[in-house]
């Protein structure tokens, strides 16, 4: 599979009140004061300003969350796919039935994952695309740098890309010790759906690192840092990011 430079969009922003409320440092802002004389304002949701503000627990954490249901079904799926291939042999009988149950929850987190909760939780989606010379190459999508997401979602759904994969390595393992090869192209299939999760964000999280990078630079150009000034602060910002996420 041969790659080319990656095509960047725009992602739009999910909740206008979420995105007025942040800023551009991460600080999510408190809403602004009703007036004492109209009727009782609606409960408005307090969200974490950084993971460590965050309560402990799973409702804590759904609480602090911009996207709870999002979130909750990046879980969801993945978990109840784990679940299902470790005790499918004490409560199922039927290889094929089994089998089946897990691969289809794990293409539903693998459709989920890239086309709802990257997008809600993180703000970045991804996919691969094959041009009419059939060459294939990456397409990234990103939100606005301007409008972050809320640090808990975002911490979420990385332990959640980065962890599920070794769960499932660590599950290929035993079955390897175990000699319980039946159900190996199942674990291989859950690998690769998560590997290719992970990869994807990856990418698309340094592409828009870099596109933010380019757009740094380019401001500094625009705000008067012209000629020799502007080509330094370019190349510096460049040659960084490059050295980071290349």
């Amino acid at each position: 599979m041969s790659s080319s430079a990656p095509l960047f969009e725009t992602i739009e922003a999910d909740e206008p009140e979420y995105e007025r409320r942040t800023s551009a440092t991460g600080t999510i802002n408190p809403p602004p004061p009703t007036n004492p004389g109209s009727n009782a304002a609606r409960p408005t949701q307090q969200m974490a300003s950084n993971p460590g503000d965050a309560e402990s627990g799973i409702a804590g954490i759904l609480r602090q969350s911009a996207h709870p249901l999002v979130l909750f079904f990046l879980y969801a799926f993945r978990v109840a796919a784990i679940t299902v291939y470790i005790l499918c042999g004490f409560f199922i009988s039927n290889y094929v039935l089994s089998s089946v149950i897990v691969v289809v929850l794990l293409a539903m987190d693998f459709w989920n994952c890239r086309n709802v909760a990257g997008r809600r939780l993180v703000g970045l989606r991804y996919w691969n695309q094959v041009d009419d010379d059939g060459e294939s190459y990456w397409v990234f999508e990103s939100r606005d740098p301007s409008r972050p997401a809320n640090p808990i979602d975002s911490k979420m759904f990385w332990i959640a890309v980065y962890t599920f994969p070794l769960l499932w390595l660590a599950l290929l393992i035993v079955s390897f010790l175990k000699f319980n090869l039946s159900f190996v192209p199942i674990v291989v299939l859950a690998l690769v759906f998560n590997v290719t999760n992970a990869i994807g964000f990856t990418y698309a999280d340094r592409d828009a690192k870099q596109k933010w990078a380019n757009n740094l630079a380019s401001s500094g150009w625009n705000m008067g840092m012209g000629g020799l000034g502007g080509q330094i602060l370019t190349g510096v910002v460049k040659n960084s990011v490059g050295r980071v996420f290349g």
